[in-house]
């Protein structure tokens, strides 16, 4: 793909900012191997071979049947005798740690939670489920709801800015009234009212965030629209009886997005801390789910197992250092003041 000069430098700025380069690849690999979650960390194995048949239990249902059993529910494979009558004519693939995020370990040696082991690398919490586990599902599942939350939060909020910064007048008037009567609403106090009422999940936490995290965006991109639609191409365009749609796209709105994407991974690690502060408290995800704020809560709970409470600070502050050094690498690539040797 070929690039303008001035996108090649901002491009050559960014990869000089080795802090920010190597932060973005890092985040990068990390986020790559979690959302491969289900095949690293799985109670179910990846393949089995028996009766010369192969089958995938990571992706389909098999009853104990299929495998000789007597059962016609889910085979358990960490059960030894389905294990025995697998072996006996086929064999399977386990994943590299044999644990799901809600898979309760019942031969610990020691009462949960169990310290790092071999058969444990990082432990278990107080509930015998793996830590490391549900330390990669759940880095995928607060990643994932921040991209989600800050891509909608975006394309709502560069909207509402730019319609209040091309129209102006009543239009930017109406817009901002409503944005300071919006923002007064306390979002935690919504959460708990809604909680009481309903089963909060990922759809609900990200739709109920939404409704006040496009605020964000709206007075750089309004800022920037209340400036260029006076320019003089702006009003030669709107005189030759080009369309408003028009002139927002494809004239005013790429100047608006460098300041946008400015923001982004400054509004990722909010989203983020958002989901693991929801968590923390217990208005997040449902109980049971891999989550890095309910990660910290067994930290602060289990004061006797340190490592709960060092693994999930630990993943925390490395993912928001990651963005935080990989957005100020953007913000100074888009800023033609800036120069690096």
């Amino acid at each position: 793909m070929h690039l303008s000069k001035l996108n090649q430098r901002r491009l050559n700025n960014f990869r000089k900012n080795k802090r920010g380069y190597y932060s973005f690849w890092i985040f990068s690999f990390l986020f790559i191997i979690s959302l491969f979650a289900d095949f690293i960390a799985n109670e179910k194995p990846l393949l089995v071979k028996y009766n010369s048949n192969y089958y995938y239990p990571i992706f389909s249902y098999y009853s104990e049947t299929t495998f000789g059993g007597d059962f016609k529910t889910e085979a358990d494979y960490k059960d030894p005798f389905v294990q025995n009558l697998i072996s006996e004519k086929g064999w399977m693939i386990m994943p590299i740690i044999p644990y799901s995020y809600n898979t309760i370990i019942r031969d610990l040696n020691s009462p949960a939670p169990s310290r790092p082991s071999k058969k444990n690398w990082l432990g278990t919490d107080d509930q015998a489920r793996d830590v490391l586990s549900r330390l990669i599902h759940g880095f995928r599942i607060s990643v994932l709801f921040g991209f989600t939350l800050t891509f909608f939060s975006m394309v709502i909020g560069v909207t509402a800015g730019a319609i209040q910064g091309y129209f102006g007048g009543k239009t930017d008037l109406f817009f901002q009234r409503f944005m300071e009567v919006w923002s007064a609403i306390p979002t935690l106090y919504v959460l708990i009212i809604l909680a009481s009422v309903i089963q909060p999940n990922f759809w609900w936490l990200l739709i109920i965030l939404l409704l006040f995290s496009w605020m964000g965006y709206v007075g750089v991109v309004r800022a920037e629209f209340l400036r260029a639609r006076n320019f003089d191409y702006i009003r030669a365009a709107k005189a030759l009886g080009v369309s408003n749609t028009r002139i927002m796209l494809r004239h005013m709105l790429p100047n608006a997005t460098i300041a946008t994407v400015t923001f982004l991974p400054f509004s990722l690690s909010a989203s983020v801390t958002a989901l693991s502060g929801l968590d923390f408290l217990g208005f997040g995800l449902p109980p049971g789910s891999a989550s890095l704020g309910e990660m910290v809560n067994q930290g602060r709970n289990n004061l006797q197992a340190p490592w709960l409470g060092i693994t999930s600070f630990l993943t925390l502050g490395l993912m928001l250092g990651l963005l935080v050094f990989v957005g100020e690498a953007i913000r100074d690539s888009l800023d033609p003041r800036k120069t690096f040797s």
